[in-house]
This record gives structure tokens, C-alpha cells and sequence, in this order.
């Protein structure tokens, strides 16, 4: 909860946003024009204060002026929002419900926790906006067959701690959500540069957790790229990593907590890289016939050196969900943006590349600057694209309410491995979808760009069956997977490992690293309390 404003249990986002039955009935009438094979149907909303079961522990007189056994408080503390999670949330199910959820106010509070949990054998899942949709905070999963789960929220570890302006760094609570995070950097004319989808409701200590990639399509916007140092409570004690600009002194400590999920300890804030929120901005949209010709102009765009801050390409199908465009076109959305200068020349060569490869400009070039009083407000397909990102969530939910199966999953690959990959996982998708759902929709996107290869991102939706829900989403999950592990695809490029992602992880990562990590596990966490579950068996 966020001042009077309320989450939903069990969807995503705010209660008071979730479509009313005359939106849903308009929803399923866009799909039913967009996927004809689609028949949705109302189905009835859940109760929004389900019955939870009692908890299993008392309340630790340790814990007790920090944490809370309230029904609602563990609910909402559950899961994440997976697709399994929003099966589980619209049927009620909160059976897995935390034991008591942890709110500590600083990090001696937070070692407090995992010392109560170490003592008596409890699982500890560090929890911050609870939008993983990897089984990453689930309580029920974590529990395994210990005594009780504990929800360490860290919402109470919050805020710029401090900012040093001359080196433009800022020492931030990790439990700061994105919106309250820009808002207070935006005082001092500073941004982090990172908006995942997850935005609204995601922190700090979940980016850095995860190792997140941000809404920009090139240059610094993973939240590796933006860390300078962090501090991460273990159940041995602190860990602190040397603040420096860069480094050859040795395996780098930050990298053994980024991505290390809550599975080796609680990261509690972070030394943060932050830029000047920028001024000037160039964007335009660029249409191709051929999804092939729109990959090797993105490719030409990735490999320029221009670092647009967005270009994103999506194919038809892509393109028509996200109300982009409708002629069957794929669309590569090419922005820059900068602090420093006006960029009509970047823009006009990324359009340049763009049209070497066959691709016709159809909104824009525009530049804006943000101090002219006469800029209004952004127009077009970008605009367009940006607000169907930050509401696809919402839409999920949406769609689970009317029967239709809706979800996404994304890899990272090299330029040369994404013909044959793009045909494995459309091939296998599409065949899943046919068997689980009677037909679908497969539709792709670029997330992200690097010189040596693109993120592609997939949207699949199809039909959903009465009480087969969580069926064929693995049937399809699996399919997925499978083909981006035959084709040299990475399980994930940003959705991070969680519980869903591990059979195919440990199949990714070198062998000896694994057991390295286990080793690291059992140094850091000896009675593996932190998320168990998680990264490591």
C-alpha cells in the first residue's frame, strides 16, 4: 500500500485500476478481433481478503516491534506475479502464506531476522515489490519442509541516504521503489536511467537482486552497469564492497551479489551511478515489409556506435498488440535522448541506416526539447509503444480474468544464432499453443540491442482451459525454454533465475561454477535459510 491507494492481492498493480466489467467486456472484444481462435469469457473477480491460514510459529519476542502476523500483511506477501502466481491469487490459494513478515528499519534489524532464522531452521525470503515472475519470492516454495517462512520486507529501507553531486553517486535504500526513487532524484535535477517494465512497483534491492535490465535499449541501462558499490547483511555478517570507479584488483565483489537473488543474504542498500536527467530528445518510427530486413537494420543500428536510448523492434504481431501498427509492418522505434546537446544529427543518421535496409519512415523524425515551453508532449508510435510497455501487466491479469492465457518470456543471443533461434522457438510455441490452447499468437520483440547480438523478448496467447490453467502454461513454458537452450539462447536476460528458470540454469552455467557457487551458499548462509530454493539447490 502506498498512502491510501491499495494493491490488489492477487493482479497486478492497484486495485482501483483493475478494468470493471464494462473494460473487460471491451478487452474480450479486442481479442476476439485480434485472435480470432480466441473465445474469451467473464469470469467471476476473487475475494480481495481471501481466508489465510493461521501462521505456524508464535511471534519471536526478537521480532516483535518490527513484524507482523496480520492475515493481509503475509497474503500480499505470498508470491510474486508469475502467471502460476495469478492462478493461484484469482483461486484464492494462499495456503503457502508466510508465517510472519519482517519489517526492519536498518541493517542491524535485518541481521536480527536472520540471526531468529538461523537459530530455528526458518526459511527467509527477502521481499521488495513482489513483481517476480520467476517464483523468485515465493513463501510456499521457500518453506520446503521447514518449521516457517519469514517475509523480510524492506520497504522501512528507503530513500537517498546521501548524494555526492561532484562524482554523481548516490547511496539509496535498496527497498526504494522506482517512482519514489525518480521523484526524489528529480529534486536534484538527477536520474537513474533505469525504468524496467516492473517499474511502478519494483526497488532498488530487487533490480540489484536480479540484475534487471532497464527500459533503455543500448548503452548503460542493466543495473550492473549503474552500480558502484552495495552492502548485503548474510547470515555471517556484513558484506560491503569497495567503492571505486573500476578496478583490477582481483574477481569483483559486486559481481557476486548482483543476480545472487536473496540466496546468499539481504542486499540493504547501494552506492548508485546517477546522470542528469535529460533535455533534449529525437525520435521516429521506421516500418519494414520483412521482419528479416528490420533485424539487420537494427543490427546496423546496434553496431554504429550511435547508442540510441531506444530501439526497440517489434514484428507484426508485436506491433498490433501493442497498438503500434496495423498493416502487418514490423516497426523499429528509434529514440536518443541527452543532457548535454540536441540530437538531430544521431537521429538523422539512425534513420539513414534504418532506410539502407529497405525501412520506410512513417512517424517523425520529431525533436523536442524539454525547456522550450512550446515542446507539448510526446506523440506517435514511441508514445504508444512506452504506455502499452508500463500497462502489458495490467493486461495480464486482465486477460487471465476472461480466460485467455497471456505471458512473456525473453533471452539474449548472438546476431549469427538468431535466425535459427527465432524459427525453433516461434516453431515449438506455436505448436504448444496448438495442442495446449486450440491455436495462439506468438509475437516478438527487441528489448535490447548490443553490438554482438539482440535480446529478443516473446509474447504467446491462447485460450485458457478450466482448472488446466497451470498445465498448459508449462506445457508452453517448457516448449520455450527447450528451444532457446537447443539454439545457444540464455534462459533469461532479465527476468532473472528465480524457481521457474533453474533446471535450465543448471544446465547453462559451467559445472564447476556451480559448485563453486554451492560452496559460497554454504560459506555465506551455513544453514541455508536465505530463499532456499533459489540459484542453488
Amino acid at each position: 500500500m502506498q498512502g491510501t491507494r491499495e494493491r490488489s492481492i492477487w493482479a497486478w498493480g492497484w486495485r482501483d485500476k483493475f478494468p470493471d466489467d464494462a473494460a473487460r467486456t471491451g478487452i474480450a472484444q479486442l481479442v476476439r478481433a485480434m485472435v480470432p481462435t480466441l473465445a474469451p469469457a467473464m469470469r467471476a473477480l476473487p475475494p480481495e481478503d481471501p481466508a489465510v491460514p493461521a501462521p505456524g510459529v508464535p511471534m519471536p519476542d526478537e521480532l516483535a516491534a518490527f513484524a507482523t502476523q496480520d492475515p493481509r500483511s503475509r497474503a500480499t506477501r505470498s508470491r510474486g506475479r508469475a502467471f502460476p502466481d495469478l492462478v493461484a491469487g484469482f483461486a484464492g490459494d494462499y495456503a503457502g502464506a508466510p508465517d510472519l513478515v519482517a519489517t526492519p528499519r536498518d541493517g542491524a534489524e535485518v541481521a536480527r531476522v536472520l540471526e531468529v532464522c538461523a537459530a530455528r531452521g526458518w526459511a527467509c525470503v527477502p521481499f521488495g515489490g513482489g513483481t517476480s515472475v520467476v517464483g523468485g519470492v515465493d513463501a510456499a516454495l521457500a518453506r520446503g519442509d521447514r518449521g516457517a517462512v519469514v517475509s523480510l520486507d524492506l520497504n522501512k529501507l528507503a530513500g537517498i541516504c546521501e548524494l555526492d553531486m561532484t562524482s554523481r553517486l548516490a547511496r539509496i535504500g535498496a527497498g526504494t521503489l522506482g517512482p519514489a526513487l525518480e521523484a526524489e532524484l528529480e529534486t536534484h535535477g538527477l536520474t537513474l536511467r533505469h525504468y524496467p517494465q516492473s517499474f511502478e512497483f519494483s526497488t532498488l534491492g530487487g533490480w540489484l537482486a536480479t540484475r534487471a535490465g532497464g527500459h533503455y535499449a543500448t548503452g548503460p541501462t542493466r543495473i550492473d552497469e549503474l552500480t558502484h558499490a552495495l552492502s548485503m547483511v548474510t547470515p555471517r555478517g556484513l558484506l560491503e564492497t569497495h567503492r571505486h570507479p573500476g578496478s583490477g584488483a582481483g574477481p569483483e565483489a559486486a559481481r557476486l551479489v548482483l543476480g545472487s537473488e536473496g540466496a546468499l543474504g539481504v542486499i540493504t542498500e547501494a552506492w548508485m551511478r546517477v546522470v542528469p536527467r535529460p533535455r533534449w530528445r529525437a525520435t521516429a518510427s521506421v516500418a519494414f515489409k520483412d521482419f528479416t530486413a528490420g533485424v539487420t537494420a537494427a543490427r546496423a543500428l546496434a553496431q554504429s556506435g550511435l547508442a540510441p536510448s531506444n530501439a526497440r523492434l517489434l514484428d507484426a504481431n508485436e506491433a498490433r498488440m501493442h497498438r503500434v501498427r496495423f498493416d502487418g509492418t514490423s516497426v523499429l522505434l528509434i529514440g536518443f535522448e541527452s543532457a548535454d546537446h540536441p540530437l538531430g544529427a544521431w537521429l538523422a543518421r539512425a534513420v539513414e541506416l534504418a532506410s539502407d535496409h529497405g525501412g520506410v519512415v512513417v512517424s517523425g523524425p520529431t525533436e523536442r526539447d524539454d525547456h522550450d515551453p512550446h515542446a507539448g508532449t510526446r506523440e506517435g508510435a514511441g508514445a504508444a509503444w512506452r504506455q502499452a510497455f508500463f500497462d502489458a501487466p495490467y493486461l495480464q491479469s486482465s486477460l487471465l480474468s476472461i480466460g485467455v492465457l497471456s505471458d512473456t518470456f525473453e533471452t539474449a543471443c548472438t546476431w549469427s544464432q538468431f535466425p535459427e533461434l527465432h524459427a525453433r522457438v516461434v516453431t515449438a510455441v506455436q505448436r504448444a499453443l496448438d495442442e495446449e490452447c486450440g491455436g495462439g499468437v506468438v509475437s516478438c520483440r527487441f528489448t535490447h540491442l548490443y553490438p554482438d547480438g539482440p535480446a529478443p523478448y516473446y509474447t504467446f496467447v491462447g485460450a485458457l482451459r478450466a482448472g488446466g490453467e497451470l498445465a498448459q502454461w508449462r506445457a508452453i513454458k517448457h516448449a520455450a525454454s527447450d528451444a532457446l537452450a537447443a539454439a545457444g539462447g540464455t534462459i533469461t536476460h532479465h527476468h532473472a533465475v528465480g524457481r521457474t528458470h533453474r533446471p535450465w540454469y543448471d544446465r547453462e552455467r559451467p559445472a564447476l561454477f556451480g559448485d563453486a557457487l554451492r560452496a559460497i551458499k554454504r560459506e555465506l548462509d551455513p544453514r541455508s535459510i536465505c530463499n532456499p530454493g533459489v540459484l542453488v539447490a
